[in-house]
């Protein structure tokens, strides 16, 4: 058997060895448009590669992801990240739990990932192609035929892993065919507002903040990061991913407020200064009864008219209110995204219904599967794009192997 697999990423490698080590008479043969392999693996996690999430119940890990959720249920009862933990054990990869759930290799590098990749791939006898970016597929009566720019292959089966960025002529071969696409916008992404005098503060972090999206309910919680264009954080992250097709539609022109004491009003911050100014009225403005970093009080007590000499007892009532409003409904003006560290995903791709998520086939097309980001399916920053890629290769590969 003969199964070509295009696109050398995460997934795409994940299934080719699953494949392999099932059917070792089957000839396998990878083939990749560009010249580098396992590019998003080796930039993940700044270099670590975050290979997975420590959240093991299927119902839970589904609430991480934005599109995709209900169809991925099932495949996660299958193949979780205990399975994925498993996996990369057996091949001498051991993984760490970091405090927020994210899972690393204990080397803390992604070339870990990648070298075991490439050992496996060499062991189990997997043709790699680089430079092989396929042009056209051609659904013959009992195989399939690829064109690259080159030559021509024959297949019994194809797998498309081709990620979330596919090449235009992939892509209308695929239309031609008769599958359609949910169009792809980014997710993971910071916000940017341009010349804002906080960012000024850039490395600045608060460890729970809330966030939401001005007119809407999205919302997210947790630590939020003030950079030289803007906010990121796991909080922004988050927040990006559920609203990637919000903001996109407002061409990433939108208000955002920032309540920097999570679950905090503006009432309750009021208070909290008015009682410290009554007992403290001789201590200096900058020392604060407010549980966020010194530089980001000290800007807003700027940024409100408060001269940094002043003392408590001189603040107006006035001030504090504005003081308060700044802690817990800080508003700004998004102009902009910024991709997180080259990590690249999108919101989009190979609509839902057409495939079959006990196998990952699809069901136009008998033969033809689909994993990872080609399908539309993302998750939010930690890990769980990759359990994605993980996940539907091993179930594309487990459908292949027997048949």
């Amino acid at each position: 058997m003969d199964i070509a697999i295009i696109g050398g990423g995460a997934s795409g490698f994940f299934c080719a060895l699953n494949i392999a080590m099932q059917r070792p008479d089957a000839q396998i043969t990878i083939f990749e448009r560009t010249s580098t392999l396992l590019g998003k693996v080796r930039i993940s996690g700044g270099g670590r590669c975050n290979v997975t999430h420590s959240l093991f119940d299927a119902i839970d890990l589904v609430k991480k992801y934005p599109r995709g959720a209900r169809e991925m249920l099932s495949p996660f009862i299958k193949f979780n990240p205990e399975n994925t933990i498993e996996w990369f054990r057996q091949r001498g990869v051991t993984l760490k739990t970091e405090p927020d759930g994210r899972m690393f290799p204990v080397t803390d590098s992604s070339e870990t990932i990648i070298e075991c990749f490439l050992r496996e791939a060499e062991k189990l006898g997997i043709q790699i192609l680089m430079n092989a970016g396929i042009t056209q597929i051609k659904k013959t009566e009992h195989a399939f035929e690829l064109h690259t720019n080159t030559q021509r292959y024959r297949c019994d089966a194809v797998v498309v892993a081709a990620g979330g960025n596919i090449a235009e002529d992939l892509k209308n071969t695929l239309l031609v065919m008769g599958h359609t696409f949910v169009p792809s916008v980014p997710s993971l992404f910071t916000f940017n507002v341009p010349k804002h005098p906080i960012n000024s503060l850039m490395g600045v972090s608060v460890p729970m903040a809330s966030v939401k999206i001005a007119g809407t309910k999205l919302f997210e919680e947790g630590p939020v990061l003030i950079t030289h264009w803007g906010f990121s954080g796991p909080a922004i992250l988050r927040l990006s991913a559920w609203g990637a097709r919000h903001l996109a539609s407002v061409n990433y022109e939108f208000k955002f407020i920032i309540n920097w004491i999570q679950g905090s009003t503006p009432d309750y911050i009021f208070q909290e200064l008015s009682n410290y100014k009554q007992w403290h009225q001789q201590a200096n403005i900058l020392n604060s009864p407010i549980d966020i970093p010194k530089r980001l009080w000290k800007f807003f007590v700027n940024d409100t008219g408060i001269d940094d000499h002043t003392i408590w007892q001189a603040v107006p009532k006035h001030l504090l209110q504005k003081l308060a409003r700044r802690v817990s409904v800080d508003e700004y003006d998004a102009r902009g995204k910024t991709t997180y560290k080259d990590e690249f995903v999108t919101a989009g791709g190979i609509q839902l219904k057409e495939l079959d998520f006990k196998t990952m086939e699809s069901k136009m097309v008998p033969g033809l599967y689909f994993t990872g980001e080609i399908i539309d399916v993302d998750g939010i920053t930690g890990g769980f794009n990759f359990q994605n890629a993980w996940t539907t290769g091993w179930l594309a590969a487990n459908s292949l192997a027997i048949s």
